[in-house]
C-alpha cells in the first residue's frame, strides 16, 4: 500500500454523514486505475482533508455515470462514503500527536478531494485502543493491521455473533473467548453449549458440566419452572394442577424451615430447601378432605408425574440423589466459578438434557445469576459473562413462542444485567428469529456472512446507520471473516480473525460423507453400543 496520498475523487454531495463524490477519470489498464481500484473497493477507507482536520469514512457504494451525450460510459464513476470520524490537526496530546476520534465535527467541502488513506494513516486509525483490549485477528484492508476488541466496552454492554450455518460462529466465539481469558485468566464465563461443541476448544481452561455431574436440586425451581416441569401441558389440566401444586409447595417449604416467622414470610418463589416427600404428603391430605373422587384428578396427576420423575435417571441431576440441606452456595460458586482454580469457564453441555426440560435448566441457571448479581453487596460483584448458543431458541422473535420464563430470565439481563455486572452474549445462525428488542440491547454486532435476505434486512435494522453501507459485503464474506460494529471496536471493521490450532477449535464439523462413504469401515459391534447409551441416556 502506498505512502504517498493518491487523490481518488472530489466531493459533489454532502448529507448529514453521507458524502458522495466523483472519481478521477483513469485509463483501463493504467497504473492509477489499478490504484484507483484498490483505494475505492467497498469497505476501503478513505480521507477527505479540511483546513483543521482529516475526515475519514468507508466507501459504501460505487457506480458508473453515462457519457454527456447519454450513450455509453465516459470512464469516471461516482463513489458513496459513509463518514466515521476524524484527525483534528490542532487537537494533540503531549507528545504533539493528533489522534483518531470516532464522529466528524468538522464537516468537508464540495469540491474538496477524495484521497485513498496511506498504511501510516491506518496504522494510526486501528492503533491499539489506549483502555484494556485484546487482539482477535486482522484487519480486511491489510494484514498488518491488528483488529483489537475493548474489552470493558463489549462485555459491559453486551454482544452478539450472527450469521448462517458454516459460516464459522462457534470458532468466532472461541477466539473471542480464548483472547479476553487469555488476558484475564481470573474471568468468570458461564457458557450454555446445546450441542457438546465447546469442550474440546477450551480444554482444562473449563470446568464441563453436562447431566452426568450437573446438580440443580428441584427447590431451586420458582413457581413458573415446576409448573412446567410437574403439570399437564393443556391448559385447562395445567390450571387446576397448578393451583394444587402451590399450595403443596408453600406448605412442604414452611415445615421445613425452623424459624416460624421467616417461615411466614416465605413465597413459592423463595429458593428454599423442602422435601418432595412432603409435597407427596400435602397431596395425599388434600385428597383426604374432597368430598367427589373426580376432584381428585389433579392430585394424582401430580403424584404420578412426581414419582416418575424420581425414578427417571434422565431426571438424576434434580430429582434423585441429594439429601435435601441448603446446597445453593456450592451450586452458585461452581456455576460462577468461585474459586476459579485455573478454569475461568464454566461450559454447561446440554445436549444430554431431556428434551422437554432443557428450557427450564436455561431459565434457572439465567435467573439464579442474575438474582445472585442482584442481591450482592456492590463491592463484591462478581462480574459475569453468559454466553447463549443457539439464542434464538430461547428468546424467539414471536414472543408466544419459546418458554417464557427463560425469555424473561434472559430479557432482564439484557436490560438490567450491565448495572450489577451480568453481561450476555448471543450466538444465532437464525438472527431474523431473534427477539429484536433483546438484540437492540447487544451494543456489539459479530456479522459474519449472511445469504439469507431476511436476515441481512433484520441485522440492517440493529446496525447504526454510519454502518449499514458494509452489509453489503456480507454475502460475499469468506469463512473466519466478519463485520464488527459498535461499542466494542474502535470504528467498524471487516475483521479476519485469528486462527485456531486443530485442538483450539469447537467440534462443530460436519460429517465428513465424501470420506465415510470410501470404505465399509464400521464393524457390528458398535450399533449394540450405540443402543446401550442410547436407553441408558448416557453419551
Amino acid at each position: 500500500m502506498s505512502q504517498e496520498p493518491f487523490l481518488a475523487g472530489t466531493v459533489t454531495s454532502i448529507n448529514g454523514s453521507k458524502i458522495e463524490g466523483l472519481l478521477v477519470k483513469t485509463e483501463p489498464g493504467s497504473d492509477d486505475m489499478s490504484k484507483l481500484t484498490e483505494a475505492v473497493q467497498l469497505g476501503a477507507l478513505v480521507k477527505i482533508p479540511t483546513p483543521r482536520s482529516a475526515a475519514y469514512g468507508m466507501v459504501s457504494g460505487l457506480s458508473a455515470i453515462s457519457g454527456s451525450n447519454g450513450a455509453g460510459l465516459d470512464g469516471r464513476g461516482k463513489v458513496e462514503i459513509d463518514l466515521f470520524g476524524e484527525i483534528i490537526v490542532t487537537e494533540r496530546d503531549g507528545n504533539g500527536n493528533a489522534s483518531f476520534k470516532r464522529g466528524v465535527s468538522i464537516n468537508p467541502g464540495l469540491g474538496q478531494g477524495i484521497f485513498a488513506t496511506t498504511l501510516n494513516e491506518l496504522s494510526q486509525i486501528f492503533a491499539r485502543p489506549e483502555v484494556p483490549s485484546v487482539r482477535i485477528g486482522s484487519v480486511h484492508q491489510n494484514d498488518e493491521l491488528t483488529a483489537h476488541l475493548m474489552v470493558d466496552e463489549l462485555l459491559g454492554k453486551h454482544f452478539a455473533i450472527l450469521g448462517t450455518t458454516g459460516a464459522g460462529k462457534s470458532c468466532a466465539l472461541a477466539v473471542v473467548l480464548r483472547k479476553i481469558l487469555e488476558s484475564h485468566p481470573h474471568g468468570h464465563v458461564v457458557l450454555l453449549d446445546p450441542h457438546n461443541e465447546y469442550a474440546r476448544a477450551f480444554g482444562d481452561k473449563a470446568e464441563l458440566i453436562n447431566p452426568d455431574n450437573l446438580e440443580l436440586p428441584y427447590w431451586l425451581l420458582n413457581f413458573e419452572e415446576l409448573v412446567e416441569v410437574l403439570c399437564s401441558p393443556d391448559e385447562t389440566s395445567r390450571e387446576s394442577e397448578s393451583f394444587v401444586l402451590k399450595d403443596a409447595v408453600v406448605k412442604a417449604k414452611r415445615d421445613a424451615m425452623r424459624d416460624e416467622a421467616e417461615a411466614a414470610k416465605l413465597t413459592v418463589d423463595t429458593p428454599v430447601p423442602y422435601h418432595i416427600s412432603a409435597v407427596l404428603k400435602n397431596l395425599e391430605s388434600a385428597m383426604g378432605v374432597l368430598e367427589k373422587a373426580e376432584a381428585n384428578t389433579p392430585y394424582l396427576r401430580l403424584r404420578s408425574r412426581i414419582e416418575d420423575l424420581r425414578a427417571d435417571k434422565r431426571y438424576a441431576f434434580m430429582f434423585a440423589g441429594f439429601s435435601v440441606r441448603d446446597t445453593l452456595p456450592e451450586v452458585l460458586a461452581r456455576i460462577l466459578r468461585v474459586p476459579g482454580e485455573g478454569r475461568p469457564l464454566t461450559i454447561f453441555d446440554l445436549s444430554g438434557v431431556p428434551s422437554e426440560i432443557v428450557d427450564v435448566v436455561v431459565s434457572l441457571l439465567c435467573r439464579v445469576i442474575f438474582d445472585f448479581a442482584l442481591w450482592s453487596e456492590r463491592d463484591q460483584t462478581v462480574p459475569t459473562l453468559l454466553v447463549c448458543e443457539e439464542a434464538h431458541r430461547y428468546i424467539p422473535k414471536d414472543e408466544d413462542q419459546g418458554f417464557g420464563p427463560t425469555r424473561k430470565a434472559i430479557a432482564r439481563i439484557a436490560k438490567e444485567g450491565r448495572k450489577y455486572g451480568v453481561s450476555l452474549g448471543l450466538v444465532t445462525q437464525r438472527p431474523s428469529e431473534l427477539s429484536e428488542t433483546i438484540l437492540s440491547q447487544c451494543s456489539t454486532l459479530f456479522s459474519l456472512r449472511m445469504g439469507n435476505n431476511k436476515d441481512q434486512e433484520f441485522v440492517r435494522s440493529a446496525l447504526p446507520e454510519a454502518a449499514t453501507g458494509m452489509l453489503r459485503a456480507l454475502p460475499s464474506l469468506r469463512n473466519q471473516e466478519a463485520l464488527v460494529v459498535g461499542e466494542g471496536v474502535s470504528l467498524p471493521m471487516r475483521v479476519k480473525f485469528d486462527d485456531l490450532d486443530v485442538f483450539e477449535r469447537p467440534h462443530s464439523d460436519n460429517m465428513p460423507f465424501s470420506t465415510a462413504w470410501q470404505n465399509d469401515q464400521y464393524k457390528p459391534d458398535f450399533i449394540p453400543a450405540a443402543i446401550e447409551r442410547w436407553r441408558k441416556q448416557q453419551r
